[in-house]
């Protein structure tokens, strides 16, 4: 599994990995967690895409509640059997 760096705050990268992916209202969303081993826990975050630019494309962590349990629920379906995802 390919990994997904962002810029971390503290000037360091922060590595995620894709779960899975959805859209909601015409929006990208990809649950991501921390780390790639199935067998260890492992925080779990959604990010949007906010834009694409010549093949770079941008997310950024969803903050707002509404729209954090919105896809969040969506994400529990689609891996809620696979996964113990806790939001």
């Amino acid at each position: 599994m390919e990994p997904i760096i962002l810029p971390g705050e503290d000037g360091n990268d922060i590595k995620l990995f894709v779960v899975e992916e959805t859209m909601l209202s015409g929006n990208k969303y990809l649950l991501v967690c921390d780390n790639d081993n199935e067998e260890e826990d492992a925080e779990a975050s959604i990010l949007k895409e906010v834009s694409t630019d010549d093949n770079e494309v941008v997310y950024e962590f969803v903050e707002d509640d509404v729209e954090f349990e919105a896809v969040a629920k969506i994400f529990d379906e689609l891996v809620g059997e696979d996964a113990d995802l806790d939001f």
